[in-house]
């Protein structure tokens, strides 16, 4: 449903921080560092999850799960993975274009 690098993410989006997210959601601060502490995929009580999910969505963050395509509009990161799944190392940055020469203001 969720990662826990999707969550600090969210947070990072909103400039939230951990007690912030557990007051939307209506959960306890430990439960919220216990989720992002998670490794990958967070395990918990689905109502909780649901919880986590509802109150990032309703501060304005599109969660997307894997390999599915982005709704919404307006900015925003997705992690790249490779056919294994792996990240990426390097890849071009939106500051450059594909010769790698930055791209200046007009």
């Amino acid at each position: 449903m969720i990662t826990s690098q999707q969550m600090k993410a969210a947070r990072a989006l909103l400039g939230i921080n951990q007690r912030q997210l557990a007051k939307f959601a209506g959960l306890s601060l430990p439960t919220i560092q216990r989720m992002e502490a998670s490794d990958g995929q967070v395990r918990g009580v689905v109502d909780t999850l649901v919880k986590v999910i509802g109150a990032l969505e309703s501060q304005g963050v599109e969660l997307i799960g894997e390999n599915a395509p982005s709704t919404g509009s307006g900015r925003g990161v997705r992690l790249r993975e490779n056919m294994d799944g792996e990240t990426f190392g390097k890849t071009n940055s939106a500051l450059f274009d594909q010769v790698g020469s930055k791209i200046t203001e007009g």
